[in-house]
């Protein structure tokens, strides 16, 4: 059995988000036009749509799914004994993920109704945010196989694993405060801090376990 228990308190905000995206979907899949704009360039420009039943009710199914995986996570992994070390932690991630997506959600769904909603500006910017926090808690996460910085070094040693992950809270940190900042910028730099901000959190985190891998040898 798992050693994360659900209760009312860890699932009570979920369960809102959930059921906000399908109490909306219903309202804008009677109200949306034929064709949604879905996706925007780093202009800020619409160059992607969807049919309304897409648009209305794909987030909140895709959420559904993401919060039955989170459910799931704790009784598949064979390190699930850990999870109760960081039960808070892996709450909070379920939250904001969930929450993040609510919130792009329904910044699209008020722009397919015909407001005029800056996608290309609340985006990056929940999204940043939503690094920052995860940056915060990063250090608290235990060896697991789902969840956090998995390597084949940090899998193989909880000190690399630990090293790493308050490593990595920084640059989760670094790089959520550059999404945050990317709206905000010209637009030719707009692209070139969003690949600098994920190669950061990419290779600075992989890198960095492996550099303790290869001084604990």
């Amino acid at each position: 059995m798992s050693s994360i228990k659900p209760t009312i308190k860890s699932e009570f905000f979920p369960l809102v988000i959930l059921a906000a995206g399908f109490a909306a979907s219903a309202y804008f899949y009677e109200n949306f036009p034929e064709v949604v704009p879905t996706h925007w360039n780093f202009a800020g420009q619409a160059d992607g749509w969807s049919g309304k039943a897409s648009a209305a009710f794909a987030i909140p199914t895709l959420n559904s799914v993401i919060y039955l995986m989170f459910f799931a996570l704790p009784y598949l992994d064979p390190k699930k004994d850990r999870y109760e070390q960081f039960a808070k932690v892996y709450h909070i991630f379920k939250s904001i993920i969930l929450f993040l997506l609510l919130a792009i959600y329904f910044a699209v769904g008020l722009s397919g109704l015909g407001y005029n909603v800056p996608i290309g500006t609340i985006t990056p910017i929940l999204i940043g945010i939503m690094f920052v926090v995860m940056g915060n808690y990063m250090g608290k996460l235990k060896p697991n196989w789902f969840m956090g910085i998995r390597t084949p070094w940090t899998l193989s040693s909880e000190k690399i694993w630990n090293k790493t992950h308050r490593f990595g809270g920084k640059i989760f940190i670094l790089s959520g405060l550059l999404m945050i900042m990317q709206p905000f910028l010209h637009l030719s730099l707009k692209l070139p801090v969003f690949i600098i901000s994920i190669c950061l959190m990419l290779f600075g985190t992989v890198g960095y376990s492996f550099i303790l891998y290869l001084k604990s040898k």
